[in-house]
């Protein structure tokens, strides 16, 4: 038996997939399916995600279940709900309580554009504490942020749902393209190995 990999999700509304056309076109399933493909082996995902959970309802909801967990992969997107309320020393007491827990080889995207600069002069400041914590922890930061402003503010009218907030399901295909680079390497570390072909007799006699 090649053996279940276990992958789990942290986050909010986004890594449940608000505003797919369905769950498994959210980026969650997006990056279980590539995982499968690149490792030939089943994969289980527990989606520990809370629609509208900022870093500090993470802490108080998700970490207790993810603490009881061993899984292969793990991916992390927390952080943009605290951007309403914005309030830098909370936003870091909770994302070091979030990375303290966290194995080393769980993959954490930065905080995605919003766009209108008010917004973005927070996500920036967000950004430099979540890598900053992430660097003391070893942890791998995927640029979810520079992926998603590549696209512009034409990406509102072609990458966000109706609702005008959440991606839809293109959108959802630029965050799994966000992590594919840290998921693949991730992947090629689970593949299963062959065994190594039994040697024949070496060298002979007279």
């Amino acid at each position: 038996m090649k053996g279940e990999l276990l992958y789990v999700a942290i986050g909010d509304s986004a890594a449940q997939g608000i505003g797919a056309s369905e769950p498994r076109r959210s980026y969650v399933g997006l990056l279980a399916d590539h995982i499968r493909l690149a490792t030939g082996r089943t994969v289980r995902v527990i989606n520990l995600s809370v629609s509208g959970a900022t870093v500090e309802l993470a802490v108080r909801d998700q970490l207790p279940r993810f603490v009881k967990l061993s899984p292969d992969i793990v991916t992390v997107a927390i952080g943009a709900n605290d951007i309403a309320l914005w309030d830098p020393s909370e936003f870091e007491a909770g994302i070091r309580e979030v990375f303290a827990v966290l194995p080393e080889h769980a993959l954490i995207a930065d905080l995605p554009c919003f766009h209108l600069p008010r917004n973005e002069r927070k996500v920036a400041v967000a950004n430099r504490i979540l890598r900053t914590v992430a660097a003391e922890h070893n942890l791998v930061v995927v640029p979810l942020h520079a992926t998603t402003k590549r696209q512009g503010l034409r990406s509102i009218a072609t990458h966000v749902a109706s609702d005008l907030f959440h991606p839809n399901d293109r959108g959802y295909r630029m965050w799994a393209e966000a992590f594919l680079p840290a998921v693949g390497a991730q992947a090629a570390r689970l593949i299963p190995r062959e065994p190594a072909p039994k040697q024949s007799g070496v060298g002979g006699r007279g």
